[in-house]
């Protein structure tokens, strides 16, 4: 499978690239895709909700109301579930919410994921660039150049790049990743990949090792 390189400019570089159809023309597994979106947003969760059971509400040391002569139903502490400001039956405690999935899993999920864009057209190759300063304007140039600025964009750079980091970081359509650290759930919630040329190769030596 073959994809054109585009200049930052917008305009044609006259090269093309060739995508592994083992990475990118595989078709792609609806469950597994499934599994790993689940997995990944079930992780995301803290897991630090907590409510006080009866034993950990204060007070409770004298009887609210006398046994009888009151017509309200007979009371001896105010900590109980059934008085205001009492505690909580069964309420929830903190505890994780990991779903494990095993790394082949994961690993076809991915290759699901980029064959998912791939085959729908929604991938772009750009050439590879950096910026001298972080500058939002810069990067807002370059997607309007590919006209994607108005759309949920991954950009997936070969490396850790500050610059161009820290010049899209403030876009809320954009979200840049170093390609072997793309997750599915982040490939499948974006409405374009732009990958940069070297990235490429970076997910053929992640996927093919």
């Amino acid at each position: 499978m073959k994809l054109e390189i585009l200049k930052k400019d917008g305009t044609k570089s006259g090269e093309t690239i060739d995508l592994l159809p083992e990475i990118f023309a595989i078709e792609p597994n609806a469950h597994v895709l499934y599994q790993a979106v689940r997995s990944y947003m079930a992780n995301q969760r803290q897991g630090t909700h907590k409510v006080k059971t009866r034993s950990e509400v204060r007070g409770g040391g004298k009887k609210p109301f006398g046994q009888k002569k009151t017509g309200n139903a007979r009371q001896g502490t105010n900590r109980s579930p059934l008085m205001p400001g009492g505690g909580s039956i069964f309420g929830p405690k903190p505890h994780d919410y990991i779903i494990a999935i095993p790394n082949k899993v994961k690993k076809l999920a991915r290759k699901s994921a980029l064959s998912s864009k791939a085959k729908d057209g929604k991938i772009i190759i750009v050439e590879d660039f950096t910026f001298e300063a972080p500058k939002t304007k810069d990067m807002i140039s370059v997607l309007k150049a590919l006209n994607i600025n108005n759309k949920k964009t991954l950009f997936l750079l070969p490396k850790n790049d500050k610059m161009v980091l820290k010049s899209g970081q403030n876009i809320q359509t954009l979200n840049i990743l170093e390609a072997q650290k793309a997750s599915t759930y982040e490939i499948m919630n974006s409405a374009v990949l732009l990958l940069q040329k070297s990235s490429v190769e970076v997910i053929h030596k992640t996927f093919v090792n």
